[in-house]
């Protein structure tokens, strides 16, 4: 055993380090489902969170953000907020470069 010191390898934080990852075990597209969910969770719960909860992001059609709502007046809240939640979509780091969103309701 030596008394000098140890190397210490800089730090890497976890988020910069899961990209690579995923990539190398097969698993990007999930990763980048995850953040898109994420990141779609984060902005209704902010812009229009009486529909938080009770809408989903199904998934991006060219420039148009495809959500489900539970039930029409979630659909109505998602379509007042449409052009704001859209925005806020397209600048986020987890989001799409989308300019409107399409709203369908779930069918039970």
């Amino acid at each position: 055993m030596t008394d000098e010191p140890r190397r210490r390898r800089p730090m890497s934080r976890i988020g910069d380090l899961m990209p690579q990852a995923a990539a190398q075990l097969g698993l990007a597209d999930e990763l980048r489902r995850a953040r898109f969910l994420s990141t779609f969770d984060a902005i209704v719960a902010e812009l229009a969170p009486a529909a938080h909860g009770a809408c989903r992001a199904l998934r991006v059609e060219g420039e148009t953000l495809v959500l489900e709502a539970d039930a029409p007046i979630v659909g109505q809240e998602l379509v007042l907020h449409g052009e704001e939640l859209a925005a806020a979509f397209r600048r986020a780091p987890g989001g799409a470069p989308v300019r409107q969103v399409r709203v369908t309701i779930r069918r039970r």
